[in-house]
């Protein structure tokens, strides 16, 4: 796969990420409100989790990649009549360890791929007033700070996609 303009921000895989589940180390996940305020609570949640870890000094950019995944998770993959106060919030955020590894995930309802412009109309939960998403920054962005990422649709009961980026470790 190349990497001109057209495949630049696409995942280099759809599927789960090339770690194996039954090594993980460590793991943490929170439930995100329909709400804004949630990229300020994914990122305490991500700088508490990584400091327990001891992975403080990878802050910035896993903090950085996790602002984004979970803002286009509300921004573009919520329904546009989602209740802000619903009871099951609709986002969740997954960190997981293994030793030379680091996962971020984001859980939303939406079947949509990244990038794929769901949600984008005038009556969104989450308009964006500069664009920005629209230009695929947030994606570049992802792809810039992590090591690889990559999405995949939830599989049973479960509705929706996973989006994740991988950072390698040491």
């Amino acid at each position: 796969m190349g990497t001109n303009g057209s495949t630049m921000l696409e995942p280099l895989r759809q599927g789960l990420p090339p770690i194996d589940p039954a090594a993980v180390s460590s793991s943490a996940s929170c439930a995100l409100p329909a709400r804004f305020e949630a990229v300020r609570g994914a990122r305490q949640f991500t700088k508490a989790t990584l400091g327990q870890w001891d992975l403080s000094d990878r802050f910035d950019d896993v903090a950085l990649v996790v602002s984004e995944l979970v803002t286009n998770a509300l921004r573009h993959a919520l329904p546009a009549d989602t209740p802000r106060e619903s009871q099951e919030p609709p986002v969740r955020l997954h960190l997981m360890r293994w030793t030379s590894r680091l996962v971020c995930a984001v859980r939303d309802p939406s079947h949509a791929g990244p990038g794929a412009g769901a949600g984008e109309s005038d009556d969104a939960p989450f308009p964006d007033p500069c664009g920005a998403a629209e230009s695929g920054r947030g994606l570049f962005l992802v792809d810039s700070f992590s090591d690889s990422w990559g999405w995949h649709p939830l599989a049973g009961t479960l509705h929706g996609k996973v989006v994740w980026a991988l950072f390698r470790l040491g």
